[in-house]
C-alpha cells in the first residue's frame, strides 16, 4: 500500500492554463509531503511516514508545485544498480484532475532513464494509466529482503490487491540479466536483487 493516486489523478481538464512546476523535493517540502501522504494515511490508503523517515529520504522525491502550493508527490526508491521502484505517489485531492500524476510519474521515469536504470517498477491500482506510459503487468517475483519492511507495516499484507507493472528502460541489458526460472530464489538470503519476470501479454 504505497499509493494513494486514483484514477481521477491521471485525468486533464482541458484550457485550464495552470503553471505547474515539477521538480525534486528539499526540506522544506517535508511538512506538506507529510501531511499530504499521512492524510491518505488516515483513510488507508498509504501507509504513515515520519519526519525522520521523509529527512532519510528526502532525495527519493519528486514534487509538483503551483506557486507555493505543493499538490503531489511521488519517490523513486532505489533497489539495484539496474532497478527502481515508483512509490509514496500522492496527489492533493483539490488536484486530481490537473494531471499531476502523469507528471510525477514521467518525471520519475526520466529519473531512472538518467541514472541508467535497466528498469523500474511499481504497484498500483491505475493500471491502465501505466500501460499507456510504457509499463506492462508482470507477477510480482520474489522482492528483497528491503522492500518487506514497508510490506510487513500494511494492513493488507496477507491480501494485497495491489498489481505489479515494469518498464524496461534498457530492454538488452534486462533482458540479458534476468534468470532463467522466475521464482527460483537466489543462493543466499542476503541478495539484494529483486527478481521481477519478463512482461506478460493480458
Amino acid at each position: 500500500m504505497i499509493s494513494g493516486v486514483r484514477a481521477d489523478a491521471f485525468v486533464e481538464s482541458p484550457g485550464m492554463g495552470l503553471k505547474l512546476s515539477v521538480r525534486k523535493a528539499v526540506m522544506h517540502d517535508i511538512p506538506p509531503i507529510l501531511d499530504l501522504i499521512n492524510g491518505y494515511a488516515s483513510k488507508g490508503v498509504m501507509l504513515p511516514r515520519t519526519e525522520f523517515e521523509l529527512s532519510e529520504a528526502i532525495r527519493d522525491f519528486t514534487v509538483v508545485t503551483r506557486g507555493t502550493e505543493l499538490l503531489g508527490c511521488g519517490a523513486l526508491h532505489f533497489y539495484s544498480p539496474t532497478l527502481a521502484e515508483i512509490r509514496s505517489l500522492a496527489v492533493d485531492e483539490h488536484a486530481k484532475t490537473l494531471g499531476v500524476g502523469r507528471r510525477l510519474v514521467e518525471a520519475l521515469v526520466r529519473e531512472a532513464q538518467d541514472y541508467e536504470l535497466d528498469a523500474a517498477f511499481a504497484f498500483t491500482y491505475v493500471v491502465e494509466f501505466f500501460q499507456k506510459v510504457g509499463f506492462h503487468v508482470v507477477e510480482r517475483g520474489v522482492l528483497p529482503l528491503k522492500a518487506w519492511k514497508d510490506c510487513v507495516r500494511c494492513p493488507k499484507f496477507q491480501a494485497c490487491d495491489e498489481i505489479a507493472v515494469l518498464r524496461v528502460l534498457r530492454p538488452g541489458n534486462w533482458t540479458a540479466s534476468q534468470p532463467e526460472i522466475w521464482g527460483q530464489s537466489f543462493g543466499s538470503p542476503d541478495d539484494q536483487f529483486i527478481q521481477i519476470p519478463t512482461p506478460r501479454n493480458l
